[in-house]
Order: structure tokens, then sequence, then C-alpha cells
């Protein structure tokens, strides 16, 4: 009976910490693409990187996508915060846009952190705009910070630094789209055709958020 009454309570002292651990642990997801746009290729060429630029979202169907480029699909020389959308709006001009989506646990208060974060560049996006001069910079790693602007991989990476993610070691500043990559703490889901992965998302949808 005493063994029993123990097991039991076992059991459930398990089943307890489990449920906290589920409750405790997000995932959030870093989306490398590469549109074949002229800026893109340029990028391309000079990084030798397979891709030019970095999102952040919360979701796994990336519903939610956040990033700094163009504010307008049609125009690649006016540029800041935007809400970007797998099959339309930028990405929808360039429909053979490849890309790698990568996974990152992170606990609850991180993850807290970082969606009021990502709300404050939500309510003040028409206060920010691209930092062309800090693309640069990266050049001749030289970190040129100015205020409310930023250009893709600097703003996730920022984004993670001021909601204690420090997966870099180094300035947002001089954070590019390869590192990302290269990143260790970032575990690969997908990789292929950006146009498929919707689809391949609804399918594998529970699996993904599970990452």
């Amino acid at each position: 009976m005493c063994n029993i009454l123990y097991n039991t309570i076992t059991m459930i002292t398990i089943l307890l910490l489990e449920g906290t651990n589920m409750k405790t642990n997000y995932t959030i997801y870093i989306l490398l693409t590469h549109s074949g746009s002229v800026p893109s290729k340029l990028i391309k060429m000079y990084t030798r990187e397979p891709y030019s630029h970095v999102s952040i979202a919360l979701d796994p169907n990336l519903n939610e996508l956040y990033s700094f480029g163009r504010l307008k699909p049609s125009n690649p020389i006016f540029g800041g915060f935007v809400r970007e959308d797998i099959v339309y709006g930028t990405f929808g001009r360039f429909p053979k846009t490849q890309c790698a989506v990568y996974s990152l646990t992170v606990n609850q208060q991180q993850y807290e952190r970082l969606k009021s974060e990502l709300n404050n560049f939500v309510i003040n996006r028409t206060k920010y705009g691209y930092n062309f001069l800090g693309l640069f910079g990266i050049m001749f790693d030289i970190p040129i910070q100015r205020d409310n602007k930023f250009f893709c991989s600097q703003f996730v990476a920022t984004l993670l630094k001021n909601s204690g993610i420090d997966i870099f070691r180094k300035a947002p500043a001089l954070v590019r789209p390869g590192d990302f990559r290269k990143c260790k703490e970032l575990k690969l889901i997908y990789e292929g055709s950006l146009r498929s992965y919707r689809l391949y998302s609804t399918f594998y949808g529970d699996i993904l958020s599970k990452a």
C-alpha cells in the first residue's frame, strides 16, 4: 500500500514538473531568405552566404513576421520596420525566394520580454528607419548604431539581446545573416522554397511548434 502511494505521488510530481516546463518553455522562429532581388544579389555576392535577409516570428506558420526592409514592395530605397508576409507583399514579388527556418527555445521571462520589445516596435513603427550607413560599417567591422534605425540582422539581434537572449556575444550592429545560419543555439527545421513553407507548416504545424 505504501509503495503504491509513493509511486502515485512520484508520478504526480513528475507530471506536474513536466507541465511546468511546458508552460515555461517557448519557441520563437528565425527566417533567413534570399529573394533574388538586385540588393539581395549584391549582399550575397559580398558575403558569399546563401541568405541575405533575416526576419523573426513567434509562431511556426510565420503569420506575424517582422523585420527591417522595404516599406513598399516595389521600392528598395525606402526602408523601415515592416510586418512581412511570406506569400504577399515583397516576398510576393519574388516567388522563387529560397529560405531557411530556424527555431529557438526560450524561457517564459525571455519570451514575455521579447513580445514587449516587439510590441514597442509595432506601436512606434513610423518612428523607425533603415540603417543604410550601418551596412557600410559592418563591411569594415565597425558597429554603427543610429537612433531608431536598423538593418534586418541588426534588428533581430537587438530584439533578442534586449530580451535577455544574447546568442552572438557581439554588438548587434555587427551581426550578419550568416551569423544566424552558423549559430549553434538555432535549430534548422526547414530549408527550401519560401512559397512552399506555408503548405509545409500547415501539415506539420504541431511538430514545428514543439521543435
